[in-house]
C-alpha cells in the first residue's frame, strides 16, 4: 500500500505519520511533499492509495491540490488534514472530493474514525 502524506510542516507530517495505527504504518511505502504541487507530481508518480493533505500550503494550496488530483482521479480516498476548521473550508473541500475532513487539534480521534470508515482499518 502507498500513501501520500503533505504537508508544510516537517513536524505535522512526522506526528500523522507517528498517529497511524501501527501495522498500517509500518507495511505502507509513505511518500511526504511539502505543498500542493508536490502532492499533484507525487500523486502523478507514485499513485497513492490514500492521501493525507494539508490545506493552508505555499505554492499550491491544498484546495487547489484537490481540485487537481480529483479533476484525474475521482476514486483514491483524500483525508484532509487542517487547522482550517471553519464550515466555510469544509464544506468546500468535501464539495471538491475529499473524502473526509480531520481537524489537527482532534487528530488522533479522528485519523482513527476515517481510516476504520474507508476501510483502511
Amino acid at each position: 500500500m502507498k500513501m501520500l502524506v503533505v504537508d508544510d510542516s516537517r513536524m505535522a507530517r512526522r506526528i500523522l505519520i507517528g498517529m497511524l495505527p501501527e501495522p498500517l504504518r509500518d507495511s505502507a511505502e509513505i511518500h511526504q511533499g511539502v505543498n500542493g504541487e508536490e502532492a499533484v507530481a507525487l500523486w502523478h508518480e507514485q499513485r497513492p492509495d490514500l492521501i493525507f493533505l494539508d490545506l493552508t500550503m505555499p505554492v499550491m494550496d491544498g484546495f487547489d491540490a484537490l481540485v487537481a488530483i480529483r479533476g484525474q482521479d475521482p476514486d483514491t480516498p483524500i483525508l484532509i488534514v487542517s487547522a482550517d476548521i471553519q464550515a466555510g473550508a469544509v464544506a468546500k473541500v468535501m464539495a471538491s472530493g475529499a473524502n473526509g475532513f480531520i481537524d489537527k487539534s482532534k487528530l488522533a480521534a479522528e485519523l482513527h474514525d476515517n481510516l476504520k470508515r474507508l476501510g483502511f482499518l
